[in-house]
């Protein structure tokens, strides 16, 4: 088994090319996990956690006290926060025993490793990762609606009623490929990311919408990428997403400049998020190179864009401090006179300290909805008036 700094430096030196992902394939499964499931099983159901459309699973690191570990398809490997491994007092990270409702999963090692804009973006403290050696080591089911996570056996064979579609790895991620069509019925195919720890429905990149002139009528800036990127990536109401024989009608998708999952490969067309699978059961397969998808509750639900200009992020003790970081202009937010720098302290009489971020952000999707919000602003209080109204119309 190669050590985990071994297969860096084979992934510099490889580049991209067909022959290199196959060496990837390769490595990645040298490097797999193993997985034993109690009382002589091949399946265990996890009480796993959702925080929007991101996925987390609880997880002792060789007996210590559950840590959430989020599922991220397309980081290379597991990981842990290193402030989270001294609170555990872990020293050796070496081959750990990841301990789990009903199995037991065993990592080649689990190095250390931070998201610096996590906590304020996402609303909840950062502990840790499950990436690609995870995912090799067992088929990872993940059902939205009912906010649960199965593993099954890697020789688990699917008799449901999903349709397996072909997942390949360009750059070592998992691909699919997939059909947009953004206006005006200009349409383009490209292979697309399949990324569990990306809460939007779609990232398209802007340099394969512009080779395929995917020109969006109507844009409105992204509140939630302005936390990692200061030019404004944009939102845009996609007409058809096609991951055959699926045909999603009318998700937001995001233009961005550049992403570092993105930027990875420039063949790379974008990424499915959380948003987009939620709509699916979806067995995520590494051992026989396929996802499944099948169609839940969710399938046909509206999804709205947030309309209300703001972007925020959480801070301060227990992350309960949330903070006006941008507001975009003609939106419900630039109308209601707030600035960037103001604190929300409260909504509709129910006090900041009693809300979550994604609490917030879901309220901010409400179309129509009208809030009384609670600022703060240099050292005085003050309130304002929020109406949503939509900032993306349907797509035709």
């Amino acid at each position: 088994m190669r050590p985990r700094r071994e297969v860096a430096a084979v992934l510099l030196v490889l580049g991209a090319g067909f022959a290199a992902e196959q060496a990837l394939a390769r490595l990645a499964q040298q490097l797999a996990a193993s997985v034993e499931f109690h009382w002589g099983g091949n399946a265990a159901e996890i009480p796993a956690r959702f925080i929007d459309h991101l996925v987390f699973l609880p997880a002792g690191v060789k007996g210590s006290q559950p840590s959430l570990f989020e599922l991220d398809s397309t980081a290379a490997a597991s990981s842990i926060d290193p402030d989270r491994a001294k609170e555990l007092e872990i020293a050796d990270l070496g081959s750990p025993l990841l301990n789990m409702s009903g199995v037991d999963v065993t990592l080649p090692s689990l190095g250390e490793a931070t998201k610096k804009e996590f906590n304020r973006q996402v609303g909840r403290r950062y502990e840790g990762t499950l990436g690609n050696d995870f995912f090799h080591g067992a088929v990872v089911e993940i059902n939205y609606a009912r906010q649960t996570v199965r593993l099954y056996d890697p020789s688990y064979q699917y008799a449901g009623r999903g349709r397996s579609i072909p997942l390949a790895f360009v750059a070592a991620l998992p691909v699919v490929h997939a059909k947009i069509s953004i206006s005006g019925g200009k349409s383009a195919e490209g292979d697309f990311v399949v990324n569990t720890a990306l809460d939007p429905s779609l990232l398209i990149s802007e340099k394969f919408a512009a080779a395929h002139k995917l020109r969006p009528h109507k844009t409105t800036p992204s509140t939630e990428f302005a936390v990692t990127d200061p030019r404004p990536a944009l939102l845009v109401r996609v007409a058809e997403f096609d991951i055959a024989p699926f045909t999603v009608a009318q998700p937001i998708g995001i233009l961005v400049h550049s992403d570092a999952v993105l930027d990875r490969d420039g063949r790379l067309a974008g990424e499915i998020g959380g948003g987009m699978l939620r709509r699916f059961i979806v067995a995520i397969d590494y051992p026989h190179q396929r996802i499944i998808l099948d169609p839940s509750s969710e399938f046909r639900t509206d999804e709205f864009e947030d309309m209300s200009g703001l972007a925020i992020v959480a801070g301060g003790p227990g992350l309960k401090r949330f903070q006006v970081i941008e507001v975009w202009p003609h939106t419900p937010g630039a109308d209601a006179k707030i600035r960037k720098g103001d604190t929300i302290e409260g909504i509709n009489d129910e006090a900041a300290a009693d809300m979550s971020l994604p609490e917030i952000r879901r309220l901010f999707r409400q179309p129509g909805a009208k809030y009384k919000i609670l600022l703060e602003r240099d050292n005085q209080t003050l309130t304002v008036n929020l109406q949503m109204k939509r900032l993306l119309e349907p797509a035709r």
